[in-house]
């Protein structure tokens, strides 16, 4: 059967959250955010750093509880369960972080470590041991190792450690947060590849969160662009790497280099205007439309109604209307109001 003919394993469905707002500004972290994940498929989730990536990854698990929405996985809405409830949920969902040290209690050896999900959801002690150790292989790290400690491995036999601890209980989701931005290049392919595999052999589904769109090129069948908690662009990964629509994902794309030193060498760059704005001050209409070059050039062109901002004008819609995430082509969406023009 194909991916896109199966039901979803997870629907996130107009989910929110914020934090503070009682004494502070609250964060609106994540806005709004709609999207599904089918059984076996990889969804990469991209941007930049405050953005809501790691956010929306938690809220998937259901790890921080939602200000707003439903979370449904295998088709059971768990925004609302009690803890005794997800519970049993928890065992089909779980979470590979970003740093691979961090994440493992170093005072717990490798078997220990990887056997803590087996304890937790209540797996007879006779059982434990060969699948921590069919895990272990799974993940291209000898069993016989497993007395060792978290410092004793390199960060890329780490970062195998977290995910062979992730695979123990056969997860149908499991988030990777960052897996391989803190690893060397070379390191970063091996669990890359290393993941497909995983996938290939088990149908595990993956949220893949990173800022590197060429890392999310490797892995993803499809790619949503988050920027200031907002879900900008969404679809194919073919479609999305081929022919971006938003400028914001035009501008992390040029930003990526190419192998070809005379392509590198010819080709434009988009650069944006300052950093991400804050989640406490969202910009009213388009949150991007304070750095958006495409904006700039657009409010040059006959017919376009403009409004002063600062010491620019910009297109009256971009500052006054936010975008809805509207189908642009074929496995394609876009929340801009200019989706057609170039940056």
């Amino acid at each position: 059967m194909n991916q896109q003919d199966k039901a979803p394993l997870l629907s996130l469905e107009d989910i929110s959250k914020e934090f503070g707002g009682k004494r502070t500004r609250a964060v609106r972290a994540v806005d709004h955010v709609s999207l599904t994940l089918r059984p076996g498929e990889t969804l990469g989730l991209v941007g930049e750093t405050g953005s809501g990536k790691s956010t929306l990854g938690r809220l998937a698990l259901r790890l921080i509880q939602p200000t707003a929405g439903r979370i449904l996985f295998e088709g059971r809405d768990i925004a609302s369960l009690s803890e005794s409830r997800m519970r049993g949920v928890r065992s089909r969902m779980q979470m590979v972080f970003q740093d691979p040290y961090g994440s493992l209690d170093p005072r717990m050896n490798i078997e220990s470590l990887i056997a803590e999900p087996l304890v937790v959801h209540g797996v007879p002690r006779a059982d434990r041991r060969e699948r921590v150790f069919d895990a272990m292989r799974r993940v291209g790290l000898d069993p016989s190792v497993a007395h060792r400690y978290p410092h004793e491995f390199s960060g890329g036999q780490r970062q195998r450690i977290g995910i062979a601890r992730a695979i123990v209980l056969d997860p149908a989701l499991i988030v990777l947060d960052e897996p391989v931005s803190a690893l060397d290049v070379s390191i970063q392919a091996q669990i890359l590849n290393l993941l497909s595999e995983i996938q290939a052999r088990s149908g595990v589904a993956y949220l893949f969160i990173a800022h590197d769109l060429a890392v999310v090129r490797h892995i993803s069948d499809r790619v949503a662009v988050m920027y200031l908690g907002r879900i900008v662009e969404m679809g194919d990964r073919d479609a999305i790497y081929a022919r971006p629509r938003h400028p914001y994902t035009v501008s992390l794309l040029s930003a990526v280099p190419l192998p070809d030193p005379r392509l590198e060498r010819t080709r434009k760059r988009v650069a944006l205007i300052g950093e991400i704005g804050s989640a406490t001050d969202v910009a009213s209409g388009c949150r991007f439309h304070p750095r958006c070059p495409r904006a700039r050039a657009v409010s040059g062109r006959d017919g376009v109604e403009t409004t002063q901002v600062g010491d620019v004008r910009l297109p009256k819609v971009c500052v006054e209307v936010d975008p809805e995430l509207a189908e642009v082509g074929v496995g394609q969406a876009c929340a801009c109001h200019f989706p057609e023009d170039s940056p």
